[in-house]
């Protein structure tokens, strides 16, 4: 009889564990990722994606320049993923010990691109033809880093001095394009995925690899987050083959 009543104890036990890991992993969970604002349509697909498997799973974005992002995580903001359009804002987060290295992938590669108004009435086809410009939109370099690959661009093809007074600076990339767009600007530097959204605009050159550094989008987990076990989740999911597929339809590369 007594072995009986503690097998009955022994199954009671592992039903009420059972029922408290059930409990634990549907508790609702809040995930805030800071991500350069080019990343915003394929992620906002992505979400859905995981979301949809995770219904317990929230998470919002806080789109904009990477280097604007950076400088809010540098100052405190609550933040369990930082996905940067740049290595560089990356990489001081890690020597600043907000991100470990083992948790942080350069997930993602793009590439930069000129774009024109859809009537192109300048008739820019060429890096070298901006001089018919009267303005060129381009993303601020020290917080955006389209911007400054547009920046070494233009250096390194000896037309910045030439046309940095026609330069107007934007926030972040995705202004760059919708001043394009709205013909605020005759043309515009931004990268491809962000063109191929748009069916206001025309790319007339894309960049040399060689006149600018390395477009690599690199991901990675603050230490500081609170929900390390849903971030490390999320954060692998990002590099599965599903979200790869997104993420070549939306016009990026794999970073590695």
């Amino acid at each position: 009889m007594k072995k009986i009543y503690c097998i009955a104890i022994l199954f009671v036990s592992i039903l009420l564990v059972g029922c408290s890991s059930q409990t634990a992993n549907d508790e609702a969970v809040e995930l805030t990722i800071s991500a350069a604002a080019s990343l915003q349509d394929a992620l906002e697909e992505l979400t859905a994606t995981y979301t949809n498997e995770h219904p317990n799973v929230t998470i919002t974005y806080n789109f904009g320049g990477s280097g604007t992002l950076q400088q809010q995580i540098l100052q405190g903001a609550p933040v369990d993923l930082f996905f940067s359009a740049a290595e560089n804002k990356f990489d001081e987060l890690v020597d600043e010990g907000f991100i470990d290295q083992k948790q942080g992938t350069k997930l993602l590669a793009n590439e930069l691109v000129l774009v024109v108004p859809a009537n192109n009435t300048k008739n820019i086809q060429s890096f070298k033809e901006l001089k018919n410009a009267e303005k060129i939109a381009l993303g601020t370099p020290d917080n955006v880093p389209a911007g400054q690959y547009g920046m070494e661009v233009l250096q390194n093809l000896e037309l910045w001095h030439e046309l940095e007074a026609k330069v107007v600076y934007t926030k972040d990339v995705r202004q760059v394009l919708t001043y394009v767009e709205t013909e605020n600007v005759d043309a515009g530097l931004v990268y491809k995925t962000d063109a191929l959204i748009s069916d206001k605009v025309e790319i007339v050159a894309t960049a040399a690899s060689d006149t600018h550094t390395p477009i690599i989008y690199p991901v990675g987990i603050l230490k500081d987050s609170k929900q390390t076990t849903d971030a490390t989740d999320f954060y692998e999911f990002l590099q599965s083959d599903a979200a790869m597929e997104i993420f070549e339809k939306y016009g990026f590369n794999k970073g590695q």
